[in-house]
């Protein structure tokens, strides 16, 4: 069984052990970039067939990025718009819908509806941030270190976005993990050895 398979068997019987409350379990994969969030996240859909909303759909639009809302540690997510269209309805049982904006085009995809099954998994950076933390039911980390993590991002994204990566997300990043804690306070934290 590869690591991917592991964590996923491990978090759905820790999930089987909760009772029914009518509304989805909440799982939230927050960690550094290049951790294997969405890597977990798409073991999880495929072991589980639970639904899987994306952080990354809900970064700043440009209007937004004001300097005060960059200056607040994980002030780089819209964090009103998911909890509005995401966390309320599925917290009071109904599907989530929701427009994934897109940074590269600047614009908004189409709508995606995720069912409130009986999970739901929120994957990427800022997924747990104090003003969400209370949402979920279990909270899990991911960690990678700096030159594992260097490494994906450039075999990923490209030498050319590596630089932004290295100059401006990871230190964003960084600072919302210091300011809050997040690592420390998750019910699950690991990393994931065999992901390349």
């Amino acid at each position: 069984m590869n690591i991917q398979k592991l964590n996923a068997a491990a978090a759905s019987a820790k999930v089987a052990g909760v009772p029914r409350t009518g509304s989805p379990f909440l799982v939230a994969i927050d960690g550094r970039c290049a951790a294997g969030k969405t890597t977990l996240a798409q073991a999880l859909r495929q072991e589980t067939g639970w639904g899987v909303v994306h952080m990354d759909h809900f970064f700043l639009r440009p209007a937004q990025r004001t300097e005060a809302r960059l200056a607040e540690p994980g002030g780089n997510v819209d964090r009103e718009r998911f909890l509005e269209e995401v966390l309320l309805p599925l917290q009071a049982g109904r599907d989530a819908v929701y427009r994934p904006y897109d940074c590269h085009s600047q614009s908004f995809s189409p709508p995606v509806r995720i069912e409130a099954g009986p999970a739901v998994i929120i994957e990427g950076s800022y997924s747990c941030h104090p003003a969400l933390w209370d949402a979920y039911h279990l909270r899990v980390f991911l960690h990678v270190s700096p030159q594992k993590q260097l490494a994906r991002i450039e075999a990923r994204n490209g030498s050319q976005a590596l630089s932004q990566f290295r100059d401006k997300w990871i230190p964003l990043e960084e600072r919302y993990f210091e300011a809050f804690g997040i690592g420390e306070r998750c019910a699950l934290c690991f990393e994931l050895e065999g992901y390349r």
